[in-house]
């Protein structure tokens, strides 16, 4: 296991060092906005464009760049009398010149906030209703809870985001109930900030949770057929105890990785429609408003950010499988 692991992490500093360098590619082979240009406004002139550009060393060549970007990331320690900045320095923001770490860092709570209360609510609905369901196939419930699935997992989230808001907001809902748009940066302490989450929570889980629940119920309608389920119910062990330790924990299994991709994928800023909806200052509308500005340093340090979250949870889900299920080993 320790061999696969190290292994494992030493692919993941070659690939989140080539996702680096497709970024800068992609900024380098398409059409973007001039960076300089930007910062200096519409009416300076071609000299201070140009002293721009090379304060923000736009003016090297492309592999001098990425290096000095790459020396910057990598370096293990900021040591005294060398021109290193690591670790994980990803620059300066070329818009507002913050360090990019820090803005990636001052915007992390947000966003992790919302997407560990959003996992916490899309699992304890998705499993209980794809256990149900699954025990309880073509009845009534089953059909009506498949159907109310669909119809969640067909609506656009922005959508549900505006309809959750005009119901139930504060601010501009019918029925005043919880906090609405930008009540995150409004609230001055952890509990008006949970508070502030309950409808975001809601409206990023709720496609989510319906995914889930179906996708367990078909997972473990599966399972229910193989021939160890027929001889632990043969054996005369109690149903609860087949459902639960037999069929639930092997139908699970790939629930896992779909939930370490989903997490890692939304804490990349994949929650920007949640987050641009309800006004939350989190990875995703930075992720936006880097983009609209041609901000490289930004898009870079928060794509290879979202590259590590994937990286790690995906080893994280791999080594759970050998915990869920034993006929898995690493070598």
């Amino acid at each position: 296991m320790a061999r696969y692991i190290i292994r494992r992490l030493l692919w993941s500093v070659l690939l989140l060092v080539i996702v680096s360098w497709v970024v800068f590619m992609l900024f380098y082979v398409f059409p973007s906005a001039d960076p300089a240009q930007l910062r200096a406004g519409r009416q300076a002139n071609e000299d201070q464009i140009q002293a721009i550009r090379e304060s923000l060393g736009l003016d090297k060549s492309i592999f001098t760049q990425f290096w000095i970007y790459i020396k910057g990331v990598f370096t293990p320690l900021d040591l005294p009398g060398t021109d290193s900045t690591g670790p994980l320095y990803f620059g300066r923001s070329y818009q507002s010149n913050a360090d990019v770490k820090d803005v990636i860092f001052s915007d992390l709570p947000a966003t992790a906030l919302l997407v560990f209360g959003a996992v916490i609510v899309w699992m304890a609905v998705a499993i209980p209703t794809g256990i149900i369901s699954a025990i309880r196939q073509r009845s009534l419930l089953d059909r009506s809870t498949m159907i109310t699935t669909l119809v969640f997992i067909s609506a656009p989230v922005f959508w549900l985001g505006l309809v959750a808001l005009y119901l139930f907001a504060q601010d501009v809902g019918v029925f005043p109930i919880f906090p609405g748009i930008g009540s995150y940066s409004e609230a001055d302490d952890f509990i008006g900030r949970v508070a502030s989450m309950l409808l975001p929570w809601a409206v990023l889980a709720a496609a989510t949770a319906a995914i889930y629940a179906r996708y367990l119920r078909s997972q473990m309608i599966d399972v229910m057929q193989e021939d160890y389920i027929r001889t632990a119910r043969a054996k005369g062990l109690p149903e609860r105890s087949v459902i639960g330790k037999h069929v639930l924990r092997s139908a699970i299994t790939p629930i896992v990785t779909l939930l370490g991709l989903d997490v890692a994928v939304l804490l990349a800023g994949n929650a920007i429609l949640t987050e641009t909806v309800f006004n939350i200052p989190g990875i995703g509308a930075e992720t936006f408003n880097a983009i609209k500005r041609s901000d490289l340093p930004m898009i870079q340090g928060i794509t290879l950010f979202g590259a590590f979250f994937i990286v790690t949870l995906n080893l994280v889900v791999d080594v759970a499988y050998a915990y869920l299920d034993p006929r898995v080993r690493y070598q």
